[in-house]
């Protein structure tokens, strides 16, 4: 079996994070629909510079399309519960894990293709976690949209493993750690990947 053959999350969303959702429920939907719009974006910015890679081309354009329609959904849950899309600031997340890509090819797409995994296994789990949280509309779009995020986390490791030059384990290891770190630790602001609530 390939040593990039699945993601295994090194931990699970903190209960403080899942309660601070319960009071954040606008912020939480507004940096949704900003991570919707953000994840077809990564997808969209690998097709104008890869394109040399033909299953590349293929899968992103189909993930980009999926990213777009659950922006449109959570935009629709957002005016049905009179959520105000506004600006956020986006959180450290994402940008973190970022600065460990490396600066030169092919390292850099082994490493963006390994950040998009990640990320969308986080979001995987962390849809399961508030599908237990919100009742209704805002819970069944959580149940919804697992499955996606769990092929999308599959769509992106495949993609790695294409383009693997024998460091994947080994980064994929420390992306896993560095992950974990941000998951775990206070956070200053509340979003969608953000750690649990700083106590005041």
């Amino acid at each position: 079996m390939s040593a990039l053959a699945s993601i295994a999350l090194r931990c699970a969303t903190p209960a403080a994070w899942l309660e601070a959702a319960r009071t954040h429920r606008d912020e939480l939907l507004i940096d949704h629909a900003n991570c919707e719009k953000k994840a077809a974006g990564t997808a969209l910015s690998l097709l104008y510079r890869y394109v040399e890679h033909g299953e590349l081309l293929r899968r992103l354009s189909r993930l980009a399309r999926e990213e777009l329609r659950h922006f449109e959904q959570v935009l629709a849950l957002m005016r049905s519960a009179r959520v105000e899309y506004r600006h956020v600031s986006p959180g450290r997340y994402a940008r973190s894990l970022k600065t460990l890509v490396r600066t030169f090819e092919p390292a850099r797409l082994l490493d963006t293709l390994l950040v998009g995994a990640l990320v969308e296994a986080r979001s995987c789990e962390r849809f399961e976690q508030l599908s237990r949280v919100f009742d209704g509309a805002m819970g069944d779009l959580y149940r919804q949209l697992l499955a996606s995020e769990a092929r999308h986390a599959s769509a992106y490791l495949e993609l790695a493993r294409r383009v693997d030059d024998g460091s994947g384990a080994r980064r994929l290891d420390e992306l896993l750690e560095h992950e974990r770190v941000l998951i775990e630790s206070a956070d200053t602001e509340f979003r969608f990947h953000s750690g649990p609530p700083q106590a005041p």
